[in-house]
């Protein structure tokens, strides 16, 4: 039977049977739907009445109306002829009095409430061979739904091909590229797809931080042969975020016997990091075993890419957005994957507590609340905007410490020691290249330096940048990461 919206509407029945009748057929419809979807489309519905076979239905707003009858229609008269199979068809009918209305609709969060989770200890990692532990692999992240464009195409053949053949001839694998682009959706998709292939198969995924912090631990326990012997017993090794392993002179050496370890033995190693591994501030050694596998980047997606991420995602959360809404974001989102995600799960939060319809001019909102102001040399929306926000000295700082490894605190402190020196030059350069601060002002900043030594700094910098291509890399990606070039 197919329903239509009703125009007019017969004397509805007694309310509380009304209220009994829905309520029914929401206990059938609830089990089959995601949590947020239910409450999202049936808040404030209610049985406005019933003519013969048919049941009317009460929306609270017009732009439910078209969701529930392509979407919910088929699903919802199902359930009603469970509860009542006399009932042949339903209708729609708008009706905004419904909108928070308890004594004509149902409260859902209150009769259909969340059930109460039991706390695990250590939910969030899970113990695979004897002493080995690994993070739990999202199975939200799979080869099949990472969306793939010019920017990471590699990088996804590359995961496939050692998803169907781990510790073959892509061995090491690194994946390489910055914040928010996709790395750890790649490198937690090829840990499930070996898993659908070998169930039994020992796959660790672990961050730099934590596999530290476990040397760290054997270390102090003396316990380091048991700490080796477990990590020998691994089929495939996942580490996230290897550039925090500089200056970290025996995690780096521990992790390189591991590495040979499970090399010769043909286990898979895949790793991951924001740079390619000769601008990695590690062991010369480290860096040969890295590149003697296959290398692939994961860069910022273009235009195309970004909307077919946002149109998937808008999938996922059943919102139908306007197509320029979404171009409007793929054009001015352009720092990473994560932003992109993030200002669209804004606009769907913003539809559900509020009932707004994601528009350009809400999404400009949401942009200049979190920071992140559109620039365009245009204005086809018809209102001002505000030029894209240049970065500041702060931002310089920040973005250094997280290149180098270092601290901030060290950077701009009284330490002479040998590691912080290059970044701290670096600092200096760029804030007099790109923030215009004077030399006086930089001395100031770090540490009350005499301004000569400033001048020196910035010298050595621009000299060394002519002959030194690996400076001139390095250099050139800080600027890139500050959006000044």
């Amino acid at each position: 039977m197919t329903s239509s919206v009703s125009s007019s509407v017969a004397a509805p029945p007694d309310q509380r049977v009304s209220l009994d009748l829905w309520l029914k057929i929401l206990e059938h419809i609830e089990p089959k739907l995601q949590r947020s979807l239910f409450i999202t489309w049936f808040k404030d519905t209610a049985v406005l009445g019933r003519e013969e076979g048919t049941l009317i239905i009460g929306l609270p707003l017009p732009m439910s109306l078209s969701w529930h009858m392509e979407h919910y229609r088929v699903l919802t008269l199902a359930a009603a002829r469970e509860c009542d199979p006399t009932i042949e068809k339903i209708v729609y009918k708008v009706d905004g009095s419904l909108k928070d209305n308890r004594e004509r609709s149902v409260d859902l969060l209150e009769r259909f409430q969340e059930p109460k989770k039991r706390k695990l200890p250590g939910k969030q990692e899970v113990k695979m061979a004897e002493g080995v532990i690994s993070k739990i692999l999202n199975p939200r992240y799979t080869l099949e739904n990472f969306i793939v464009g010019a920017s990471n195409r590699l990088a996804q053949a590359a995961c496939h091909a050692v998803a169907s053949a781990p510790g073959g001839k892509y061995n090491p694998l690194f994946l390489y590229g910055g914040v928010g682009l996709g790395k750890t959706h790649l490198l937690q998709g090829t840990g499930n797809a070996i898993l659908r292939q070998m169930p039994k198969a020992v796959v660790v995924y672990t961050t730099t931080e934590d596999f530290t912090n476990q040397v760290i631990e054997a270390i102090r326990t003396q316990k380091m042969e048991h700490f080796r012997r477990r990590y020998r017993q691994v089929d495939v090794l996942i580490i996230d975020d290897v550039q925090f392993l500089a200056n970290k002179e025996r995690t780096q050496e521990e992790f390189f016997h591991t590495f040979n370890a499970l090399y010769e033995d043909r286990k898979q190693v895949i790793l991951s990091a924001d740079r390619p591994p000769q601008e990695l501030q590690l062991e010369d050694r480290l860096i040969s075993r890295f590149e003697r596998g296959m290398i692939a980047d994961v860069s910022f997606p273009d235009y195309e890419t970004r909307l077919a991420i946002l149109v998937e995602k808008a999938k996922e959360y059943e919102l139908l957005i306007d197509m320029t809404v979404l171009q409007f974001i793929a054009e001015h989102t352009t720092r990473n994957v994560r932003e992109l995600e993030g200002i669209l799960m804004q606009a769907v939060a913003q539809y559900e507590l509020e009932q707004r319809m994601p528009t350009v001019r809400s999404i400009v909102e949401i942009m200049r609340k979190l920071n992140k102001d559109p620039h365009v040399e245009e204005q086809p929306v018809g209102f001002e905007l505000q030029p894209k926000r240049q970065p500041t000295f702060q931002d310089v700082l920040e973005c250094v410490s997280r290149y180098y490894s270092v601290s901030v605190q060290d950077m701009i402190g009284p330490s002479r020691v040998r590691e912080i020196l290059v970044p701290r030059q670096i600092a200096m350069f760029l804030g007099k290249k790109h923030n215009r601060m004077s030399y006086v002002r930089l001395g100031e900043v770090f540490s009350g330096r005499d301004h000569t030594t400033v001048m020196n700094a910035c010298g050595k910098i621009e000299e060394k940048m002519q002959n030194d291509p690996q400076l001139l890399r390095e250099v050139r990606a800080l600027e890139q990461e500050l959006g000044v070039v």
